[in-house]
């Protein structure tokens, strides 16, 4: 049995203590156990030992209420353990208020198979669909009939569907398919017979993890007790993936045109899980209702900021039970890119995306008084700037350098536009310093690290973030004139072929994976920058107290956004092809996946202006319509995920809170996580390791049953790739096919990077599959540049 605390500090974040009592001093000790301090843990059990629920098990607290007090002391009883959930469908076991004492006691009972802290996660369009590609007279949206039978489960932060045109069932849409056993609730503030519909079929919310954690009146003094979403996030997750087509939409004539979710015809079940944060008590609980409710694409655009240990990570567990069922499980990178391994959801049953750009942009032309300019971005809507130029100030030379509420000098900002730093608080927060200092306007340096990027955002005064290379300029502008001055000219909307798009930003999650190299992440990109799509009318766009304005459609960035796009991608795949699993869905949208841009180059980083690498990547770009059709599959089960982690040495405990009864040690199948039938390939060298082997089967699903299929093979630098055998053969009685691939060092020449890349593509002339292949050597064998 295992009990895992997380560190110290990560605890202080996550789980705020409750105390009792201040006069323990006269209390008898058994009294004195009363003050002792609880928390929110989730406690696995052995699914042979675990009491009976209802279907809808949930809220059946009773059944592990008897559990906890036949198995916790009485010498310990005191606070009671309080029980918040009952899993059946993601997980077996629930999750309950406990002291530590509590805790490790039942982590070593033997109907427990382990006792994991509650820890919160964090949150992770009009131009979009037809940059995918997507067309209504051909390809994959017409295939699938729009995936009208299709159900995607959102968990995030709720949907606000009142008035808003994504959330609207077309009359022509028939009843919710009959798989789907899920609903709305109602609650005074959400009624359900008014707001749901054919389109949004679920709504429903989670709270008792959060509410334990940081009390009541936290969550109620600022969010709704309700599947109402106020914080807009899962609105516009929910509207860019299903959302029903708006016509006339933009965010104050931004980005103007009819914004349509990736798969208009699916069916959205929402599942609110975060509230300003999303306690992993809750996202299970989530996952267990959706399960339940029969869901067949889950979007989760949330994550923790660091990978875990798979049978520690409650989102991993909830997702594999998800794919058990044949449910695809779309996950977010991770927005904590540039820096090296930095992808979460790393678990190979997820399909991981990453964010690109898509070819539009809103320009704001921040213009010196030397003539010089440079291009920012920003959503400004009110009065323009104008010609005139104003002086212009840094941050740091008039009481904050990263602009701070309260702290600018209005007397030296008044009627000045101010250069602010990246830092500390919110790019809308540092204009709204400004605005209340009197400044005119405002300039935002970028972090260096985002190289080439700056991030868009709904200001409420003439603002423009530019690139970090561009502030230090404008800085060294400021530091060689007496009078600087400038302005800022908004350009609106500009779709063009320059900058080549898509590019990959800067602050999606790279790989490689920390907890398992062998298997590359993220699987995938798709747009998530500058995207428009619903939102709440609960909150400002800016999210800013002090911004009164409240809109239909709001344009964000973030791997939040490019993750629900690939859940409507999936939804499409999963109505036009519906006996593929979750792992030949998966597979479909990585072989199929381009890795050029508009301009015929590489996908371009833009934390660096190179060439990107599969450790941002992935795959490449989606491309639906040539999903549909990708030739081969590599698929895979419960059973290879079974295999897969009984290589990563998990114990039986672990390995239960996947399958129960699993004794990886009587297991026959691949020894090394690399054989995962995975569509990727990911190799390290080391030592005494100079030669790597991976194996792979691959399904026909083209139409020549009889296809045959030869390799072209792009080796890593440093590397000798050799795949046995040298053809795949397809016949109308043998439709799998197995391959041999292996990576060995060459003799001479030492490598110069610490990871190269290259690839392998099977062709048969018309389909074309294509797998990343990354090798990452040794310290010692890396030469110097």
């Amino acid at each position: 049995m295992e009990l895992t605390i997380p560190p110290p500090l990560v605890a202080l974040c996550l789980l705020l203590a409750i105390t009792g009592p201040a006069n323990a001093a006269m209390a008898t000790p058994a009294e004195g156990l009363e003050t002792e301090r609880t928390s929110s843990y989730i406690v696995h059990v052995a699914p042979a030992r675990a009491p009976r629920l209802p279907r809808r098990g949930l809220l059946a607290t009773r059944p592990y209420g008897s559990f906890l007090r036949d198995h916790v002391p009485v010498e310990i009883s005191r606070p009671a353990p309080r029980v918040l959930y009952s899993y059946a469908h993601a997980a077996t076991g629930f999750a309950a208020r406990l002291t530590p004492r509590q805790a490790t006691r039942l982590a070593s009972s033997v109907s427990v198979l382990a006792v994991v802290p509650d820890a919160m996660q964090e949150l992770h369009t009009t131009l979009t669909p037809s940059f995918l590609g997507l067309s209504e007279s051909s390809g994959l949206l017409p295939a699938s009939n729009d995936a009208v039978d299709v159900v995607i489960g959102v968990i995030d932060t709720g949907v606000y569907p009142l008035g808003r045109a994504s959330f609207a069932a077309d009359p022509s849409l028939p009843p919710p398919p009959r798989t789907f056993r899920g609903g709305c609730v109602t609650t005074p503030e959400f009624n359900a017979s008014a707001y749901c519909n054919g389109k949004l079929v679920g709504a429903k919310f989670f709270r008792k993890g959060h509410e334990a954690a940081r009390g009541r009146r936290a969550v109620g003094e600022t969010v709704s007790l309700s599947p109402l979403d106020t914080e807009g996030h899962g609105t516009h997750i929910a509207s860019t993936a299903a959302g029903s087509a708006g016509p006339d939409a933009s965010f104050y004539g931004y980005g103007e045109g009819r914004a349509v979710g990736a798969a208009p015809g699916a069916r959205i079940a929402v599942y609110k899980a975060c509230w300003q944060g999303c306690a992993s008590s809750d996202v299970l609980a989530a996952f267990d209702e959706a399960i339940a409710d029969g869901v067949d694409v889950i979007s989760a655009s949330l994550g923790t900021r660091k990978a875990r240990k798979f049978y520690k990570d409650t989102t991993a567990v909830g997702a594999f039970h998800a794919v058990r069922k044949g449910i695809v499980v779309s996950a977010s990178a991770g927005n904590s890119g540039p820096v090296e391994s930095t992808v979460v959801n790393v678990a190979p049953w997820f399909l991981t995306v990453g964010a690109s750009t898509i070819d539009r942009q809103f320009p704001a032309v921040v213009v010196l008084g030397n003539g010089e300019t440079f291009t920012g971005t920003s959503l400004y809507t009110g009065k323009p700037l104008g010609a005139t130029k104003l002086p212009l100030v840094y941050g740091g030379n008039v009481g904050s350098k990263t602009c701070e509420v309260g702290k600018l000098n209005p007397t030296m900002v008044a009627g000045k536009i101010v250069l602010c730093d990246p830092g500390v608080n919110g790019r809308t927060e540092k204009g709204y310093a400004v605005k209340l200092a009197g400044g005119a306007g405002a300039v935002l340096g970028s972090e260096e690290a985002q190289g080439g990027q700056a991030r868009t955002s709904a200001h409420i005064l003439p603002a423009s973030a530019v690139t970090f290379a561009a502030a230090e300029k404008i800085k060294k502008y400021l530091s060689t004139q007496a009078y600087p001055v400038g302005t800022i000219v908004f350009r609106g909307t500009v779709v063009g072929r320059s900058p080549p798009s898509p590019r990959m930003a800067s602050f999606s999650s790279r790989g490689p994976s920390r907890l398992v190299p062998e298997i590359l992440k993220p699987d995938v990109t798709a747009p998530g920058v500058d995207i428009l799509a619903a939102w709440t009318g609960a909150v400002s766009p800016s999210l800013l107290d002090g911004d009164m304005r409240r809109v239909q459609y709001n344009i964000m960035s973030g791997t939040s956004i490019s993750c629900p796009l690939v859940s409507g991608i999936a939804a499409l795949l999963r109505q036009a092809r519906p006996k593929w699993s979750p792992a030949a869905i998966k597979s479909a949208l990585m072989t199929t996946a381009y890795n050029v841009d508009s301009a015929g180059g590489v996908v371009e980083d833009m934390s660096t202006g190179k060439a990107s690498t599969p450790f941002a990547r992935g795959a490449g770009h989606v491309d639906p319509n040539r999903a549909a059709d990708p030739g081969l599959v590599y698929d895979a089960g419960t059973e290879d995920y079974i295999t897969f982690l009984c290589a990563l040495g998990y114990t039986t405990e672990q390995m239960a809170v996947f399958s129960a009864g699993t004794n990886c040690s009587t297991r026959v199948g691949a020894a090394a996580a690399g054989d995962l039938n995975y569509p990727a390939f990911s190799a390290l060298f080391g030592p005494d390791k100079r030669a790597i082997t991976q194996h792979r089967v691959v399904r026909n699903v083209g139409s020549n049953a009889r296809a045959t299929y030869r390799p072209k093979i792009t080796s890593p630098a440093g590397v000798h790739v050799t795949v046995k055998p040298r053809k795949l053969q397809f016949s109308a009685t043998q439709g799998t096919q197995e391959y041999a691939i292996t990576f060995a060092q060459r003799t001479f020449g030492n490598v110069t990077e610490k990871h190269t890349f290259g690839s392998i593509e099977w062709s048969d002339g018309k389909h074309s599959v294509t797998s990343p292949i990354t090798i990452t050597w040794p310290a010692s064998q890396v030469a110097d540049m």
